[in-house]
């Protein structure tokens, strides 16, 4: 596959007119093209702009602000003909909705949907769900990706009445950060996300257990050539990355064959979640024109590793890390101690959600560094909760159990819940916290996604931090995908647990049973 070249473009009738969104002449290129053309920048210009808006809203601009600025940018840049809308729904699966510039201009407030084609979303009864764009999180996107002329943005669901919808964990994350943010506290998210790169278009679709999946290469861990196969995947799917603002650190083949691992620096949870999914929807498509799947199921193939998304987590207090303690051996606070604990404790309450597929508890298998011991250790990877090495700055928490396939809104919104309930406790509360977690015999995560269910249905801490109705329709989604599979794993990968997985299926798939 050709690299695109990062060459500017330039337009034949280009001004000097001040650029909206800068304020000032053309840094990143021509805004003002001519009408005929659509947008295409180069990945150069790209990272540019969508650092800019990065920065902005971590400095702390307003929504308000971001709107008028992005508005009137799509009035006045003639070479944008559609924005595209990204929703998440309950069990994480990604939709993005194409809508017209000049329809959104003229109706930005009223953009509704059928709430109850979304799973885990509004009954046919009471079907109109509306979107209110998230304006801080425009985004211009690579031509050769996602098509000249389009912008992407992501959306809260909201009720009829405009209020925030409470099955729509992005908006619900949000909130609870705002309220932190109020505080003083920030909460610092960085995710670590495996995934498998298959042989042909659609593999996971098409899977046929007999055969299972065909790897895209053999080649794994420091055996990959510079121009080999995942290698080229890798750097593509890296430049598309860097031009979204990720602000790459390292990417490398992971243990396996044909497994690939991409990382970036840590930032806000709100737009952790968002580059969650931006992350596995650049890995599907750069994949895809290359004519391979890029897999984020959490093990698709028995007797090799399987794909995780360690998250690492830190909280920081008027822009000081509160997590970093100079005199305690691992170098954590008293508070980082108290968030971990309390994660710990509700471990198996919350197991549902980092691992909400009947294919995850495949993961968790012992075997392969499987991290399903409810502890925490510095040392140990088969820990629930590793303590990486860190200084006053990278302080954190790595919490090593979850799947690839999780809704990040979700869990990390859990996470938080739990991890703050466990800061504000009391000295008396963290002691009998500390008694269960940290006593002679350590506690084991579910082995099947059964065990697990089970353990989210009796919880009635999940119930509160969830709430009731959003606690029992998870549940009931995960029964009817579990109920399509065998209950014994097996060490066969069964058609089930692929072609009826949430990130998978389709009403095709979902009808052929």
């Amino acid at each position: 596959m050709n690299t695109p070249v990062l060459v500017k473009k330039s337009s034949a009738n280009a001004v000097s007119e001040k650029n909206p969104i800068v304020g000032h002449t053309r840094p990143y290129g021509d805004f003002l093209k001519k009408q005929t053309e659509f947008v295409d920048y180069s990945y150069l210009e790209l990272e540019e702009m969508n650092l800019k808006v990065k920065r902005d809203k971590l400095s702390g601009v307003s929504d308000e602000e971001f709107e008028k600025r992005f508005l009137e940018y799509l009035k006045t840049e003639k070479g944008v003909k559609a924005v595209m809308v990204c929703f998440s729904d309950m069990e994480g699966k990604f939709h993005i909705l194409d809508y017209d510039k000049k329809y959104l201009l003229n109706g930005v407030d009223n953009l509704t949907f059928d709430g109850s084609s979304i799973k885990g979303f509004t009954a046919q009864k009471e079907s109109d769900l509306r979107l209110k764009i998230d304006w801080a999180s425009f985004r211009w996107v690579p031509a050769d990706i996602f098509g000249a002329g389009k912008v992407l943005v992501f959306g809260y669901v909201c009720d009829k009445d405009g209020s925030s919808y409470d099955g729509d964990f992005r908006s619900n994350l949000a909130n609870v950060c705002a309220d932190l943010i109020k505080k003083g506290i920030t909460v610092n998210v960085a995710p670590e996300i495996e995934g498998f790169l298959f042989k042909g278009e659609s593999a996971e679709q098409n899977y046929d257990e007999r055969e299972g999946f065909e790897l895209a290469t053999q080649s794994g861990y420091f055996n990959t050539l510079p121009q080999g196969t995942l290698r080229l995947f890798i750097d593509k799917f890296a430049e598309a990355q860097r031009a979204l603002a990720f602000e790459n650190e390292k990417d490398h083949p992971e243990v396996a064959p044909a497994q690939f691992e991409l990382n970036y620096k840590y930032t806000m949870a709100l737009l952790a979640a968002d580059q969650i999914q931006l992350y596995k929807l650049l890995a599907r498509q750069v994949a895809r024109i290359m004519g391979f799947t890029a897999s984020f199921l959490p093990k698709p193939i028995t007797g090799m590793n399987g794909s995780g998304m360690h998250t690492n987590i830190s909280l920081s207090k008027n822009g000081k890390n509160i997590f970093f303690d100079v005199n305690d051996k691992d170098k954590l606070s008293k508070d980082a101690y108290k968030f971990l604990t309390a994660i710990l404790y509700y471990g198996n309450d919350i197991c549902l959600l980092m691992n909400p597929s009947v294919n995850a508890y495949r993961r968790l298998d012992p075997a392969f560094e499987a991290p399903n011991e409810i502890k925490v250790s510095s040392v140990d990877r088969g820990a629930m909760i590793r303590i990486p090495i860190g200084n006053e700055k990278s302080a954190r928490i790595e919490i090593r159990t979850v799947a690839p396939d999780a809704n990040p809104y979700i869990y990390i919104f859990s996470l938080i819940k739990i991890g703050m309930k466990g800061i504000d406790m009391s000295e008396e509360e963290f002691d009998v916290m500390k008694k269960s977690v940290y006593g002679k015999k350590t506690k084991i995560l579910p082995s099947d996604i059964y065990g697990a269910l089970e353990n989210f249905e009796k919880s009635k801490f999940m119930s509160e931090i969830l709430g009731e109705r959003n606690k029992d329709v998870f549940a009931q989604l995960k029964k009817k995908t579990a109920d399509r599979s065998p209950r014994h794993l097996g060490s066969k990968i069964k058609g089930g647990e692929i072609l009826f997985h949430h990130e998978v299926t389709n009403q095709m798939l979902w009808n052929n049973y």
